[in-house]
């Protein structure tokens, strides 16, 4: 294991509490595993925050990133300590572009993703819909849970640009997530092919990391061997 420090970085709409099951069969297998609680208020600030928990690991990370904390990842990644990135059903934007910019991409004639209108500059994803889209193959109770917990999305944080996007410098991993209903299967292949990541599939929600969390401990796994 060359690479023993782990920290995992959550989306938009939940906290970092949905990596646990991740995070039990990480440390279980002798990692130092930490778990980011940043705002989602903006990309900027999101960067920031994870740069912190990276720096104060005190040696080589793999930087783990699930949906919109791709894109924080992208943007922390180019920290000196980060060795490996992992996208978790991510968004992988390259230096200049915002999660925004991919979203304009994904195909029109797909599945949508139930997000209200903005208030007071936020999104929520609709809670009557966000079993169904956010994870379907996650128990019906802990779903409804998810959906009333929603942390509060920041426009700021989708409209916010990469700077550098660490994945031209840094070796890259990512899980495909096929009954992702968030983002499309396709361009989830489309920007891990831009990215040169070694690509693994899983016939998984979108929520991958709560409902098969040995899946995405393997992926880490493996990018952490790598370097």
């Amino acid at each position: 294991m060359a690479t023993g420090n782990v920290v995992l970085v959550h989306g938009g709409f939940v906290d970092g509490s949905g990596w646990e099951g991740v995070y039990g069969l990480l440390t279980k297998d002798g990692y130092d595993v930490s778990v980011t609680q940043h705002p989602t208020l903006s990309l900027e600030d999101d960067a920031a925050a994870v740069k912190r928990i990276v720096d104060a690991q005190g040696g080589p990370v793999v930087l783990v990133g699930h949906s919109y904390g791709g894109a924080v990842i992208t943007e922390a990644g180019t920290d000196a300590n980060v060795s490996a990135l992992v996208y978790v059903a991510a968004f992988v934007p390259d230096t200049g572009e915002s999660v925004n910019k991919l979203i304009e991409g994904f195909p029109q004639d797909g599945p949508q993703p139930p997000i209200l209108p903005p208030q007071d500059g936020f999104l929520f994803l609709d809670r009557e819909k966000f079993h169904d889209s956010f994870a379907a193959d996650v128990d019906a109770d802990l779903a409804a849970f998810m959906a009333d917990s929603q942390v509060p999305w920041g426009l700021e944080a989708l409209g916010g640009t990469i700077s550098e996007a660490a994945w031209r410098t840094k070796p890259s991993w990512y899980l495909v997530t096929t009954e992702d209903r968030m983002i499309p299967p396709q361009a989830q292949r489309e920007m891990s092919g831009r990215a040169g990541a070694t690509v693994d599939e899983a016939a998984a929600s979108h929520s991958v990391y709560v409902s098969q969390p040995a899946a995405v401990a393997d992926v880490i796994k493996k990018a952490a061997s790598a370097t």
